[in-house]
């Protein structure tokens, strides 16, 4: 039996699809409301959520995002009688487990919650904990739904052979990522040769991938190992392979479909078993249609595709990521933990972070050498141009329509399902606290006073990080 969530402003059809989830022994409950189905599905613990795109207080693909954030990491079906294509497209961008019109089948309503359940239930089933904490421990931090998406999928793929093209822009740790799935892939004995595309000399591509014979070109005094041949038995990481040469796409190509290359200058060829990995901040589909990338080469790299989210799509990771990064320092130089006050949280929850998890890094280290040897970081340990930019931002979100706008605070202004995520997560963090306290600290207290059921209760207390005081 699976819990359902229907969230569709026409009652009538509400009424009806629970009688159908019913009638296939499931438990399903309704919302007339975009505001009362979000409120249910962040306090509920449901499977599937059938939601309809026009409501009469919003539209649901804007708050599919934040739905997709709900601790129990539901299945959403997008439920419409206004079907689009540019609709359907964001539904399955943004994770929707499928788009359909209504009206729909008993059959094909049936048929979607089955899968979406069996998928829930191997999701479960392949997911080792273990692993996901190793990934984590290599940096690759985050809870939100955006990284538990992508930390799952390179756990699924990282014991295989397949290709991977890691997308993301600069500073969200794509690098990092390449590192963590060699070290969990059966080559992981073997090397990860590194070659950065975005530094490679044209003149010499060729000889840097595939090696040369003594005498191939002037000042070739000796034979020269590839990369391609040093990664031999193990994984070769092509970084920014955007800025790739196009006449060494052509001959990298038939390298990656046959494993074989011939050395500039010699006249026999080479074998090499590697496994590829290849990272990329720019838009590869943009660049073949320009003809600045090869077609069938991405072809060949987008076996699996996988994309890091930027920092500003999940700044509620801040947090975690900060404890990491300062948690670190204090064993890289020797120093007691540090405590991070609330309003040095909230300060990088605000900003949003242009060079993404990198630039987050390396203001958490200057806030660290500031605090020196205080045991709490405050926000004035942080650079004073970002605590300015962030409050001109937060002014200017509290100031109303009227009021009058810095040059330049459009950039700064926050994205609306950002502002919203965050205020949502700091009113519940605030009654969890509060409860908490009313309930002094006795969970099965808490349990009655909120109506949460114990296991839902534990699960908010972990997401917002309040177990550790009750």
């Amino acid at each position: 039996m699976a819990e359902i969530l229907i969230v569709d402003d026409d009652e009538q059809m509400c009424q009806i699809m629970s009688d159908i989830m019913k009638r296939l022994g499931h438990q399903p409950s309704y919302a007339l409301t975009l505001k009362e189905g979000l409120r249910k599905a962040l306090c509920g613990s449901y499977d599937v959520i059938f939601l309809d795109v026009r409501m009469p207080d919003g539209n649901g693909l804007e708050v599919l995002p934040q739905i997709r954030e709900a601790p129990s990491s539901p299945e959403v079906v997008i439920i419409t009688g206004y079907g689009s294509e540019k609709a359907a497209e964001l539904a399955m961008r943004n994770e929707a487990w499928d788009y359909i019109e209504k009206p729909a089948s008993i059959k094909t309503l049936g048929l979607i919650v089955s899968k979406a359940i069996q998928y829930r239930e191997q999701k479960k089933a392949r997911i080792r904990p273990s692993e996901l904490i190793d990934f984590r421990s290599e940096g690759m931090v985050g809870s939100s739904t955006q990284m538990e998406v992508c930390l799952d999928l390179a756990m699924q793929i990282a014991d295989t052979d397949a290709s991977v093209l890691i997308t993301g822009e600069t500073g969200t740790g794509k690098e990092l990522l390449a590192h963590a799935i060699h070290r969990h892939s059966r080559r992981a004995s073997r090397e990860l040769v590194v070659l950065d595309c975005a530094a490679l000399p044209e003149m010499l591509a060729e000889s840097i991938i595939f090696g040369h014979r003594k005498g191939a070109f002037t000042g070739a005094d000796r034979d020269s190992q590839g990369i391609v041949e040093q990664a031999h038995g193990g994984t070769l990481f092509f970084d920014e392979i955007g800025e790739l040469p196009l006449g060494v796409q052509s001959i990298f190509l038939r390298v990656l479909q046959e494993r074989r290359f011939r050395p500039v200058g010699s006249t026999e060829e080479k074998f090499s078993d590697f496994r590829l990995l290849a990272a990329t901040n720019r838009n590869l589909p943009e660049m073949v249609q320009s003809g600045q990338f090869r077609a069938d080469l991405l072809f060949r790299l987008q076996i699996v595709t996988i994309r890091i989210p930027p920092l500003r799509e999940r700044p509620q990771d801040t947090r975690e990521l900060a404890r990491y990064r300062i948690a670190e320092l204090c064993a890289a130089y020797g120093k007691p933990p540090k405590d991070l006050d609330s309003d040095f949280i909230d300060t990088l929850a605000a900003y949003d972070w242009p060079g993404n998890v990198r630039e987050l890094f390396n203001v958490l280290e200057r806030a660290f050498i500031a605090a020196q040897n205080e045991p709490v970081i405050f926000p004035r340990h942080l650079p004073t141009d970002l605590r300015v930019r962030t409050a001109q931002r937060m002014t200017n979100m509290e100031s109303g329509p009227d009021a009058e706008l810095p040059v330049g605070a459009a950039a700064a202004y926050p994205c609306y399902l950002d502002f919203r995520r965050r205020v949502l997560d700091d009113a519940i963090r605030r009654y969890m606290t509060d409860l908490l306290t009313i309930a002094k600290g006795n969970l099965k207290e808490a349990s009655r006073i909120s109506g949460l059921s114990l296991s839902r209760l534990y699960e908010l207390l972990k997401k917002y990080d309040l177990q550790r005081r009750y």
